[in-house]
């Protein structure tokens, strides 16, 4: 344990105080969430990103010494295990090396090695490697390893079988196959041709080369995909030559011997059948994963930066989910997310009835004074965004629209989430409710839905999709964490995701709500059934209940601190009500005027722990998010025929790709601004530039109505 926390802090750069209590922390079952919030001191203000990679990687370091032990048992079992074999694992520095060292002790299927053994030629192999007969004829070697008895009928039969024991011997030997995959990762060439004619999305691979050292992930992905469709066939090209002769210089014996040459044929036979197959799987699949690990890590960014998009708050929304053939759903949804109304009209083809929709969508503005129609994206969204922004202008008072990412409504509306919280309406109708309040709340409605399907990703399906979900998932966790949850309105599925309330704890605090109606104190919270002490302490403090007495109830404070909280306010001459009267003057003024670190020796708590306190007794109830720029809401419409070279327009960035950004610029068909055009200096990643979720102006570069593509620069605009 000591020589794993070692290493995290000389990994991560790093204090060893703050490792040694991060992995205090984690083992005593807390929270990253928690961890980060409510233990700033313990770990020196580690945030949750870095504490879940720390975890993260203290998980693989602890599997790794796991595994270590297991080889080195499993060796020594066999009575195999030498000295330097027992140094080679302690110096191992990844699960790789390990399995590599293990190789030749694991148990086989039966090889051509493995039947040559029972033949009984592996005697005739170690003289043979040996190398050590200068002179003579070999077939006086031979000779005696020849038995009818064993199939081993000829001096052929021998010879190849003593070879194939090479062979695997030299593919097995841990310190040859590091060596040739690190001339693997430095002079290999991915190459990747079409196996078929017909046109596809991989056509730009159809003749690819490009070095392993420096192919970018997101291609390594893309042509995974395009091998698995049947549309590529893939390779790595190496400099053979250089690798066999690597391999002869340190098995081939410098004094010839008459036995040097079946040596030479057997490390050619190694690499060939052995050793270039194994190694080029292994070399593909480790691209695979680090290319696997920037796309989560691209996923993850994108998917915290729509979550953590501004509410839209204190307004009626009417949210609209197109269709042609069968209408365009509707459900009208008050300011705290209840549905007050739905129906199905038919504005667009094949049945066109726009007048009669036009009079039923006005009834409905009118009765519940609608502020936002919420359009999702989907088919018909353009029609449906035309005909709307038409309506618009009949109507006297304002009534904005905005189009919506739908992405995971379908999903959602079908689920037996969904089934469960509106059992009386049928599928569409569930989208379209859904469709509205992700424009209200996007974090409480999109917490619904499975991340994988909210698709602002790069090849999540093809990745292992345990490690993207725990990824994902703690994205949710941070971000529903780092906002708060209304413990008197949270959905299970909200509740589910706060720091210490899994799936069960969720369910029975909706029903302790159902039946004992709101909560009026945190303290509450331990008399829900099966959440406990430690659940208590995990999840409190990410709570809010706005109705409260108590108004730290509605803050961040966490109830281990309102006694500190009281003291701060009695030393400063304020009380619980100038809290929540908002009548603190300049406390954080004060606050540095009498000295943080005297007060905070005084009340009993850290400086950061302190600052967080004065900053949520200033804003008790805040939402991070209201500090973000609003979404843009429209009142016309903008077409793709209407786009021309050269015009700047305002747009959302819907994904963050390694190549660019995807940008909503209003016309049904997102634009991309490729890497090169983000800006006017050389970046790397794009999400130096932008985010899921900013507001930018593009400059129209190219529009193709036909293959309906837009291609936008961001550059000095």
């Amino acid at each position: 344990m000591t020589d794993i926390v070692a290493q995290l802090i000389n990994e991560f750069n790093l204090k060893p105080f703050q490792v040694q209590s991060a992995v205090k922390l984690i083992d005593d079952g807390n929270t990253i969430p928690f961890i980060a919030r409510y233990r700033k001191e313990m770990t020196g203000e580690l945030d949750d990103q870095v504490l879940r990679e720390l975890h993260e990687r203290l998980v693989y370091l602890r599997s790794l010494e796991e595994r270590r032990a297991d080889v080195r048992r499993l060796i020594d079992e066999q009575g195999k295990l030498t000295p330097e074999l027992d140094a080679a694992i302690s110096k191992a520095v990844s699960l790789t090396e390990i399995e590599d060292i293990y190789r030749p002790f694991k148990p086989k299927r039966r090889t051509r090695a493995a039947i040559a053994k029972e033949k009984g030629l592996e005697p005739l192999a170690r003289i043979i490697f040996a190398q050590e007969i200068s002179k003579g004829d070999i077939s006086e070697i031979i000779f005696p390893y020849i038995n009818p008895d064993k199939e081993v009928n000829t001096e052929e039969d021998a010879l190849n079988g003593a070879m194939d024991i090479i062979a695997e011997e030299i593919s097995d030997n841990a310190a040859y196959r590091k060596a040739i995959r690190e001339m693997f990762f430095k002079y290999g060439i991915i190459v990747s041709k079409a196996k078929k004619e017909e046109d596809s999305v991989y056509r730009m691979y159809y003749d690819f080369k490009e070095p392993v050292s420096r192919i970018a992930r997101h291609r390594v992905l893309a042509i995974n995909r395009g091998e698995k469709e049947e549309f590529l066939q893939v390779k790595i090209d190496v400099p053979s030559e250089q690798v066999v002769g690597y391999l002869k210089v340190n098995t081939v014996s410098k004094q010839r011997s008459i036995t040097s040459e079946y040596v030479e044929k057997a490390v050619e036979d190694s690499y060939g059948r052995l050793i270039f197959p194994s190694i080029e799987r292994e070399v593909r699949n480790e691209l695979t994963e680090l290319s696997e690990e920037q796309a989560m890590k691209v996923f993850a960014t994108n998917l915290r930066n729509l979550l953590l998009q501004p509410p839209v708050k204190g307004r009626i929304v009417l949210g609209l989910d197109p269709a042609y053939r069968t209408g365009c759903k509707i459900a009208v949804v008050d300011d705290t997310g209840k549905v007050l109304d739905t129906t199905v009209i038919y504005p667009t083809p094949p049945l066109n009835k726009v007048q009669e929709a036009g009079k039923v969508l006005k009834q409905l503005i009118d009765k519940h004074k609608v502020d936002i129609i919420s359009i999702g994206n989907g088919t018909a969204s353009k029609e449906s965004e035309i005909f709307v922004a038409d309506l618009l202008k009949e109507i006297d008072r304002k009534v904005y629209y905005m189009v919506v990412s739908e992405a995971g409504a379908s999903v959602y509306s079908a689920s037996r989430l969904g089934a469960e919280e509106f059992p009386e309406f049928d599928v569409a109708l569930r989208s379209a409710v859904s469709i509205a309040r992700r424009l209200q709340d996007p974090l409480a409605e999109l917490v619904k839905i499975d991340p994988k399907a909210i698709g602002i990703g790069q090849y999540q399906h093809d990745m292992n999709q345990k490690k993207l979900g725990e990824s994902l998932g703690g994205v949710v966790e941070d971000c529903v964490n780092s906002v708060g949850v209304d413990l008197n309105t949270a959905s299970p599925s909200l509740l589910s995701y706060v720091s210490g309330i899994n799936a069960s704890i969720a369910k029975n605090i909706v029903e302790y709500r159902e039946s004992n109606g709101k909560f009026n104190k945190r303290q509450e919270l331990k008399k829900v059934k099966k959440l406990g002490e430690k659940a208590f302490e995990q999840c409190a403090g990410f709570l809010r209940i706005p109705e409260a007495p108590n108004i730290l109830d509605n803050t961040s404070v966490h109830p281990e601190s309102y006694g500190a909280v009281e003291k701060l306010l009695a030393i400063l001459g304020y009380t619980l009500d100038d809290v929540k009267n908002k009548k603190l003057g300049n406390l954080k003024q004060e606050v540095e005027k009498k000295g943080i670190e005297s007060i905070a020796s005084q009340i009993g708590v850290g400086v950061p722990t302190l600052r967080d306190m004065v900053n949520e007794l200033l804003k008790p109830g805040r939402d991070p998010r209201d500090e973000l720029p609003k979404p843009v809401l429209l009142s016309d419409v903008l077409h793709l025929e209407d786009l021309k070279s050269g015009m700047v327009v305002t747009g959302t960035v819907r994904n963050v790709a390694d190549f660019g950004a995807f940008i909503d610029i209003g016309v049904h068909q997102d634009g991309l601004v490729h890497i090169s055009e983000l800006c006017d200096r050389f970046i790397k990643n794009p999400m130096e530039v932008v985010a899921v979720g900013d507001i930018v102006k593009v400059r129209i570069l190219d529009v193709d109505v036909q293959r309906k593509r837009i291609s936008l620069s961001m550059k000095g605009t």
